[in-house]
């Protein structure tokens, strides 16, 4: 069976939009909140294995002395030690880190413990002739890249990334399996630990892309807002401290609108919440029909949203919500047009040192604006 074909597969497929579908593939494209939500569960997941790894790799050193000979356990022995230590100090490492160059550098750390202790492992026991329990204890060590690619099911990653991540155990795998059956008319073993290898690394990496699918999914439903489609406060609050970040450090402006729907509690009150929706759907799409590329709207709540506008200086963004006025926010009930009170703030321009004074700025331009007769623009520029 094609492992496309799985049903598993077909219907994470069908459930993500066509543009989402290469963020299974490639994470190059994937949008902030999810590359940091994935890194966060990366490390942590790293951090746990890591632990247990480090308990499991020094218990292990009792069967080697008892069953190997000693000239094989003693050097094993100590290599387990490294080797636990090792883990030990990947688990306390990156805590706390939503980076996901920390969680590639995580993962990959990971992966690179137990290569480097397979192949040192691997030139210890071929010493070893194989009898009874030495022949199992050596089996053991021979399953530990399978053991490795299998764990990458457990990790929410891209197709790319679950084959850079197996590609080093593939070929380590391989090598150890070719130099243990260097007959030429033997190359069965060979092949069959290749196979199963490939087969068992395949089923992994569809399993983490089916783990990132399913975050991706959730992502989706957590950050937008399921009347509007508009990002959510919390995803919005995510976006804005982002958004100051990056703007305070390359210094570049950034401004956000503070749009808050007029009398919007007399259509509730008049025509029901279901004609309330309208409006709100309505005016939503009004803004998204304005949107520059690079422009992020939330629904902040009730009938405020906040029009998020990176590298914008003040008079541009005047500019744009002046747009956004003359093409309309829908129309009521009663058919009187939508109109909103926006007030306007800008990072450089108002000189505001954190993302919540950025948005308070622009809330209490927005009062000014009720206060002055509502579907107005309140702004400070020194220049339009």
């Amino acid at each position: 069976m094609n492992p496309f074909q799985h049903p598993l597969v077909q219907s994470l497929f069908n459930e993500l939009p066509r543009d989402e579908i290469a963020w299974l593939l490639f994470p190059k494209k994937h949008m902030a909140l999810l590359s940091t939500r994935r890194a966060a569960m990366i490390i942590s997941r790293v951090r746990l294995i890591a632990a247990l790894f480090a308990v499991l790799t020094l218990l292990f050193i009792i069967p080697d002395l008892l069953i190997l000979p000693w000239s094989v356990s003693s050097p094993l022995a100590a290599e387990r030690i490294i080797t636990s230590l090792s883990f030990a100090a990947l688990a306390l490492a990156f805590k706390e880190s939503t980076r996901l160059r920390d969680a590639y550098i995580a993962l990959g750390i990971l992966f690179f413990i137990p290569t480097v202790f397979f192949v040192a492992s691997y030139t210890l026991l071929s010493q070893v002739e194989p009898h009874n329990l030495s022949a199992i204890i050596m089996a053991t060590y021979s399953f530990l890249p399978l053991v490795m690619v299998a764990g990458l099911s457990m990790f929410p990653l891209t197709v790319m990334e679950g084959v850079i991540f197996a590609a080093p155990v593939l070929i380590a795998e391989a090598l150890s399996a070719w130099t243990n059956n260097t007959q030429v008319l033997n190359l069965n073993p060979v092949i069959s630990t290749i196979w199963m290898a490939l087969l068992i690394t395949i089923v992994a990496i569809l399993s983490g892309m089916s783990q990132l699918g399913f975050m991706i999914a959730l992502v989706r439903m957590a950050i937008r807002d399921t009347l509007t489609r508009c990002f959510s406060r919390s995803s919005g609050v995510e976006l804005l401290e982002i958004q100051f970040i990056l703007a305070s450090r390359s210094n570049s402006p950034l401004a956000i609108a503070f749009i808050d729907l007029d009398d919007f509690k007399s259509v509730n009150d008049t025509f029901g919440h279901e004609a309330g929706d309208q409006v709100l759907l309505a005016a939503a799409e009004g803004i998204r029909t304005t949107l520059r590329t690079g422009d992020m709207l939330v629904r902040w709540g009730g009938e405020e949203f906040i029009l998020i506008m990176p590298n914008t200086f003040c008079n541009d963004a005047v500019a744009a919500i002046e747009r956004l006025r003359s093409s309309g926010l829908g129309v009521r009930p009663d058919n009187q047009k939508v109109t909103a009170s926006i007030g306007i703030s800008e990072r450089s321009e108002d000189k505001i040192a954190d993302w919540k004074t950025l948005v308070e700025m622009a809330d209490k331009r927005m009062y000014l604006a009720k206060q002055g007769g509502k579907n107005k623009v309140v702004f400070s520029c020194s220049r339009i």
